[in-house]
């Protein structure tokens, strides 16, 4: 049978990693589950320059390499794979990975979220291809080529500046007719003389035999249709949180 933790966290980005933290220094005894990597999203940001005590900002890995050793050295403990199931009705409560199962008097849940897709056709099909949901990972690829970024918040802005770094030019393309990005980050955009926007309209199609070779958009308010060509597509159009194999227990 296997030991009984205080504690079981489900999710490894800041927030499983902060709860952990203060867990173990409640000398809880805690298991953190994580599905791929420790960090979730943030590890795929370039800069954090809102997070306070970092004066000259921070990337994404440095704070996550922190919070886990900060964690480890109390004493969090670490497993990977992806939970399939929760039975909460008993007491220790138990959940299941495809390999293992582990008892729990407590579960935090902090699981994150999954990029919202655009759901148009070509969408899917070329993803990885050109379609892209993050432009640390993938904007090398780019280089010297138009891209295009679809999006009007935060993450869409500051990848879509992110991108001018090695990309021929970037267009992003936004529903409304303004940006909802904070300030700061809408003039470093303006003011990039590789950044050029498309407002009130949406995406249509992502266009391409093997690859990405063009977008297919409409003006929400004219009608008029356009062909854009690109090598990318980066969408940036919201987050879900990842909640759906916890129905009925939250």
């Amino acid at each position: 049978m296997p030991e009984v933790k205080d504690v079981v966290i489900i999710g490894g980005g800041v927030a499983g990693l902060s709860a952990g933290l203060y867990t173990v220094r409640a000398k809880l005894k805690t298991l953190l589950i994580e599905r791929t990597v420790l960090g979730g999203q943030i590890i795929n940001t370039d800069a954090i320059e809102n997070y306070p005590g970092f004066p000259n900002g921070i990337t994404g890995v440095e704070l996550v390499t922190a919070c886990e050793e900060q964690a480890s050295k109390f004493g969090l403990e670490y497993t990977f794979g992806e939970v399939t199931s929760i039975d909460a009705q008993n007491r220790p409560m138990v959940v299941r990975t495809a390999d293992e199962e582990f008892l729990a008097r407590s579960i935090i849940i902090t699981a994150g979220g999954d990029h919202v897709h655009l759901g148009v056709p070509g969408e899917k099909e070329l993803e990885a291809r050109g379609v892209s949901y993050c432009a640390t990972c993938d904007g090398n690829f780019f280089t010297g080529q138009d891209v295009v970024v679809v999006g009007g918040g935060d993450s869409a802005v500051e990848e879509g500046v992110y991108l001018t770094r090695m990309c021929k030019s970037v267009t992003l393309v936004h529903r409304r007719d303004s940006l909802r990005a904070t300030k700061l980050l809408q003039e470093r955009a303006r003011s990039n003389p590789k950044m050029q926007f498309i407002w009130d309209t949406v995406v249509d199609s992502i266009n391409g035999k093997d690859k990405v070779e063009s977008v297919s958009v409409h003006n929400v308010k004219t009608q008029e249709k356009r062909d854009l060509p690109a090598g990318g597509v980066f969408v940036y159009v919201g987050f879900k949180p990842n909640t759906q194999p916890y129905d009925g227990l939250l």
